[in-house]
């Protein structure tokens, strides 16, 4: 079976891969296109406005996170009912974990799920040269079908007809267009990377002209004729969803869902409906109660953004202590970590009380304090794990949990990582485990079934 599937990747991260990809998927939504969005890694800010723009939930396409099998699995999942398929890559197109080009690139995912791809490459003051980085990406994998360049930071059609004449005549590949600079499509950005679409204002004409002007540079036509490929297939089915059922149907599961609160990989709210429950959103932010539920689920945002707000809701943070004392399940990713502790001091170190169910302050630092994939072995019992266990996921952080409760999982980057390598993670009491670690529920669903059906 073939399908219309296409992977925009650039040569380096800041190529203006993310805007050309924007402005894509806006141009074939406006051509009333069902376009299915992705992202290559674990990036939660990119798939926001993936998700603004298709208004479809876009989804994370992770090799560490995920085997092969359910990534063909989940790719293929979403993708039934769409028109085309657009990924965004990640970096540049080869880079990954480590120097081995198949390892968690975006190469290796555009091999694994048979998706052309559409290399954006910076050609400002180029003209042959731009020939020469080309054909160093074509000719590093020969196995990977780059079908199209785009050549962004080109400001005359003059200059555009040198690079295009270039690539085409010494790669043998389709230059599909190019795009000039322009301010105006900036997108703004803060310490996580960009700023989440839900806080931005008159987005919609933003995205709306950039579109426009996709059309009018990037020739869409071909671009379909070239992202037509077989599918891929596998009989992978996750388990967890038919023994779920009997367990926890009809169970209800209240999950944060506001500007605080907003990472969340949506294959993972998901599943949980597969499983049979029902998901309750709730926002510490502006609700006046907490909805009535069996389980608790805050992921991470931007809390600290929002602590005046979160201080003054007392009325749910309050009703979330008492859900823990109650022994109600409570998983808390990093910034609902950050929620869960007594105080959360801001960048300009103002202080704003928090719910209180670990001792500790969050405090924001100037630096990054962690940024990985990562893995943390249990040390004791938590309610998503059994003593030497391990959770898969990664950390991104610019706070640290102030606190003398102790950690209750040891964290590396790396099964040879050194002791001075390693960190203490994660906070367990009752019911209620918070850590800086985010997670991909198909990477861990002995953690998910512990969680919901154990406990």
């Amino acid at each position: 079976m073939q399908s219309r599937k296409i992977l925009i990747a650039g040569t380096n991260s800041g190529v203006g891969k993310t805007t050309i990809s924007l402005g894509i998927m806006q141009a074939l939504k406006n051509r009333n296109m069902v376009v299915q969005p992705y992202k290559v890694g674990p990036d939660y800010i990119d798939t926001a406005y993936h998700t603004h723009i298709t208004k479809r939930a876009s989804r994370n396409l992770d090799a560490y996170m995920l085997e092969e099998e359910k990534l063909k699995y989940l790719f293929n999942k979403v993708k039934v009912d769409a028109d085309i398929s657009v990924v965004e890559g990640v970096m540049g197109l080869y880079d990954g974990k480590g120097t081995d080009i198949n390892n968690c690139s975006s190469s290796s995912m555009a091999k694994l799920l048979n998706i052309p791809v559409i290399l954006v490459i910076n050609a400002k003051a180029m003209a042959a040269s731009s020939a020469a980085m080309v054909l160093g990406y074509q000719k590093i994998d020969p196995d990977l079908n780059i079908c199209g360049v785009i050549a962004n930071n080109v400001r005359t059609e003059g200059h555009y007809k040198l690079v295009k004449e270039s690539i085409e005549k010494y790669c043998g590949v389709e230059v599909l267009g190019y795009f000039p600079p322009n301010e105006s499509f900036s997108l703004p950005s803060r310490h996580l990377g960009l700023v989440p679409s839900n806080e931005m204002e008159a987005l919609d004409d933003k995205f709306q002209s950039l579109g426009s002007e996709i059309e009018k540079y990037i020739n869409i036509d071909r671009l379909l004729e070239l992202c037509e490929t077989e599918d891929v297939e596998t009989d992978y089915k996750p388990e967890i969803v038919s023994s779920g059922l009997t367990k926890v149907k009809g169970k209800k599961i209240a999950i944060a869902q506001d500007k605080a609160f907003n990472f969340y990989y949506a294959d993972n709210l998901d599943l949980l409906r597969d499983m049979g429950l029902e998901i309750v959103n709730f926002s510490p932010l502006y609700d006046k109660e907490l909805p009535v539920c069996d389980y608790i689920y805050i992921g991470g945002g931007f809390p600290e953004v929002f602590g005046k707000e979160l201080a003054a809701n007392k009325v749910v943070r309050e009703a979330i202590k008492k859900a823990h004392e109650a022994g109600i399940p409570i998983y808390a990713e990093c910034g609902g970590l950050m929620y869960l502790g007594e105080g959360l001091i801001d960048h300009d170190e103002n202080y704003y009380e928090m719910v209180g169910i670990f001792e500790g302050v969050s405090r924001m630092t100037k630096s990054l304090k962690r940024f990985g994939y990562c893995y943390g072995t249990a040390q004791e019992e938590t309610i998503l794990s059994k003593v030497g266990d391990t959770l898969r996921g990664h950390e991104f952080h610019h706070s640290e949990f102030e606190s003398k409760e102790k950690g209750v999982y040891i964290m590396q980057k790396g099964a040879k990582a050194k002791e001075e390598d390693k960190w203490s993670g994660g906070y367990s009491k009752g019911n209620t485990l918070a850590a800086y670690l985010h997670i991909h529920f198909y990477s861990n669903l002995e953690a998910l079934a512990h969680f919901l059906i154990e406990v």
